[in-house]
């Protein structure tokens, strides 16, 4: 990132806050009809990856690249996580009546459900969220396996993000955009990662070696 200029209050990191923050609050906007959550997450975790690009990481790109979701893919993938968290709060709900084995059930229930919402997350931070949600939710299982850390670090961003809203409410409405930048950098993080382990495995094969016949 560039340094500070003459003249300039505000270094260029502060500047990124501040766009993450006004990011995050149209995410959260966008994120109203609960059925658009997926699309409008993936779409603030590509406006901000386009920070390391040199594109401009603004409020304005973001609604300019939110029109251009919204289809019936998107539209079901919200559909999809919208079931799933139902689904959840009932289970959780009927292990808190008091039904045999409840403190198992809910254990296991809230362990699929972090598992779910992990690769759910992993997912929306993958480019591939913009075109086609089945291919990108598959990279993403086969992230949160492979990158257990990765996966950690979205599990705690997320903790992260409900105990500020839940500290001060207002927080709520701007933590998507730092939750969206987290998801972003554990996905950049991963596919640095999978680079570097393509160009070891390939380095032998290029090397002095491969010429000999």
């Amino acid at each position: 990132m560039r340094t500070r200029e003459a003249g300039e209050v505000f270094g260029p990191r502060m500047t990124l806050f501040a766009d993450v923050l006004s990011v995050g609050l149209a995410t959260s906007v966008a994120c109203l009809p609960l059925v658009t959550a997926p699309a409008a997450l993936s779409t603030a975790c590509a406006v901000l990856r386009g920070a390391g690009q040199d594109r401009p990481v603004t409020a304005g790109r973001y609604l300019v690249l939110l029109r251009q979701r919204l289809r019936a893919g998107d539209l079901l993938a919200g559909a999809v996580a919208l079931a799933g968290l139902l689904l959840l709060a009932a289970d959780l709900a009927l292990a808190g009546a008091g039904l045999p084995g409840a403190p198992l059930f809910a254990v296991a229930a809230a362990a699929i459900g972090a598992c779910a919402a992990v690769v759910g997350l992993r997912a929306c931070a993958r480019p591939e969220s913009l075109t086609d949600w089945r291919a990108a939710v598959r990279g993403a299982a086969r992230d949160a396996v492979a990158d257990a850390g990765g996966s950690g670090l979205v599990l705690l961003a997320v903790a992260t993000a409900a105990l500020c809203a839940w500290m001060l409410l207002p927080l709520a409405f701007l933590a998507p955009g730092p939750l969206a930048l987290a998801l972003t950098a554990v996905d950049v993080r991963r596919s640095a990662a999978v680079l570097l382990e393509q160009r070891s495995a390939e380095g032998p094969m290029n090397g002095p070696a491969a010429s000999v016949p």
